[in-house]
């Protein structure tokens, strides 16, 4: 299989991806191509020959490896890769059909008509429903392999023997897996970048829903804001009589009326007493006024 051309198909979809999606890419080529090229292919190589029984009953050690192998671990990760990695080819088609349709507007209206996408590989409308449909497809993916290699190989483990009773053999044959402590640590090894790959989408999903909420959310609180400085600019031109209004002939300024006292002042003298005051002096008499 040649995986550098699968390489150069995934680096468009590079450019599309948010932050988790380009880890994503990353634990894959680095974590399970690379390890699955450079190592697991030749860790397991051709495992039949590897399979030893202690019988040379004609067919018994074929029919005893199909039993407790019936599809090579090898074989069901390149599957696994190839499946993981086709729905991201979904974005990039979305966004290839973007371009041609933009390309056949401009030919048909004219370079200066306006563009009916600001940026054709901006997440909006439907590409954003084709991104997380590609995230929601490829977290199913990851899950129905790793549970058909649990359910396989019985939860990951593979031992050291195994004894078949199968026929053609004709009792209980011993049979030796080669090398089980490798393909055993580079099971476990690929299995948990496969858990981390399910991680890194799931948290995708949550943050691109969790933003396009709070992108609803925002429009929703600005319209809200609109809708009341209309209203109140609603209300304030009926309360303000129009500018046109004033220069009709029957209009009247009102005016507030006038304000007037309806007091007196009745600051009077102090009226005069008749009583006649002794001063301390003698002989010495004087009115009080």
């Amino acid at each position: 299989m040649d995986w550098k051309t699968l390489q150069a198909l995934l680096s468009g979809v590079n450019k599309y991806s948010t932050a988790f999606g380009r880890i994503w890419l990353s634990v894959v080529f680095v974590f399970r191509v690379l390890v699955y090229v450079v190592a697991a292919e030749r860790v397991w190589g051709d495992d039949s020959k590897d399979f030893d029984c202690n019988i040379k009953q004609p067919g018994c050690p074929n029919v005893c490896y199909d039993h407790f192998f019936p599809i090579s671990h090898i074989r069901l990760w390149a599957l696994q890769l190839i499946f993981v990695t086709c729905p991201s080819f979904m974005v990039v088609m979305h966004v290839a059909y973007r371009d041609e349709r933009e390309r056949k507007h401009r030919v048909k209206y004219g370079e200066q008509t306006t563009k009916l996408y600001a940026n054709t590989g901006k997440k909006h409308g439907g590409l954003w429903w084709t991104y997380l449909l590609s995230l929601f497809a490829k977290t199913f993916i990851e899950i129905g392999f790793l549970y058909l290699l649990h359910h396989i190989y019985d939860s990951f483990y593979l031992p050291r023997l195994v004894k078949c009773n199968i026929r053609p053999c004709p009792n209980v044959v011993d049979c030796y897996i080669g090398r089980p402590t490798e393909k055993k640590v580079f099971t476990y090894f690929m299995v948990g970048a496969s858990a981390l790959c399910i991680v890194l989408s799931v948290c995708e999903i949550i943050y691109l829903i969790s933003k396009r909420i709070v992108r609803c959310a925002n429009k929703m609180k600005a319209k809200e804001r609109i809708r009341r400085l209309h209203t109140y600019r609603e209300d304030d031109s009926k309360s303000t009589l129009p500018v046109a209004d004033m220069d009709h002939p029957d209009y009247k300024p009102e005016t507030r009326p006038d304000f007037k006292p309806n007091f007196k002042a009745t600051l009077k003298p102090p009226p005069r007493s008749s009583r006649s005051v002794r001063a301390s002096a003698p002989n010495l008499f004087f009115s009080a006024s």
